[in-house]
């Protein structure tokens, strides 16, 4: 008997590519790498307000409430919808059309879409969103990877290689060298170093960066 998954969380939205990519490297990457992958559909106040992607992602939220087993294909579509074919995502009939190509009935996604406004559901998002914030969380995508003791925040699409160093994994990219220990990285001008919460990232913009939660 093999030794037990490790958990990550991934906070995302969908109207952000990059927690697009973050998406498909950890679904793909989730049995090989042997972790529980916990999708968490996440709205942060401020960054995303006038974005237009509330209603898509309480739905979301309500799928994975009712059909966890679906949360993945109904986000892949709603990523394909906006990203891909340039189409809509905030309307009603817009969101229906993603859960239907996913394999949702159109009369179980009609009632779970007259649902997202329920007291449930906007808690639920709200939870999910602060459990982000109170990681560090200031954009996304946001992977929470939980090892042994330790827990560490990424934020960004470019993490993989540092995630599955963490994981004790190859690299995502087999033909490149295993990534250094994360103690030996270099901190290039303008990077961040605290020997406090072990953070690793950009000072300017925020492109990467990881965090050993206290």
């Amino acid at each position: 008997m093999g030794p037990l998954p490790r958990t990550l969380e991934l906070f995302y939205d969908v109207l952000s590519p990059y927690s697009w990519l973050a998406f498909e490297v950890l679904c793909r990457y989730k049995n090989i790498w042997n972790v529980s992958l916990q999708l968490r559909p996440t709205l942060i106040a401020g960054i995303m307000k006038d974005s237009g992607s509330l209603t898509a992602m309480r739905f979301l939220t309500i799928v994975k409430l009712e059909h966890p087993e679906l949360l993945e294909k109904v986000s892949r579509e709603l990523w394909m919808r906006v990203w891909s074919r340039d189409e809509d995502i905030t309307e009603p009939q817009s969101i229906l059309a993603a859960a239907e190509k996913a394999g949702m009935s159109t009369g179980r996604a009609r009632e779970l879409l007259e649902r997202v406004s329920t007291p449930q559901v906007k808690n639920q998002l709200k939870e999910t969103t602060d459990a982000a914030c109170k990681y560090g969380a200031f954009g996304l995508p946001v992977t929470v990877a939980h090892l042994d003791d330790e827990t560490y925040m990424l934020f960004g699409s470019d993490r993989m290689e540092l995630l599955a160093h963490l994981l004790g994994k190859l690299q995502v990219h087999a033909e490149l060298p295993l990534t250094p220990p994360l103690r030996a990285i270099s901190c290039p001008e303008g990077w961040i170093q605290s020997t406090k919460k072990d953070v690793l990232g950009p000072s300017s913009n925020g492109a990467s960066y990881t965090h050993r939660c206290a």
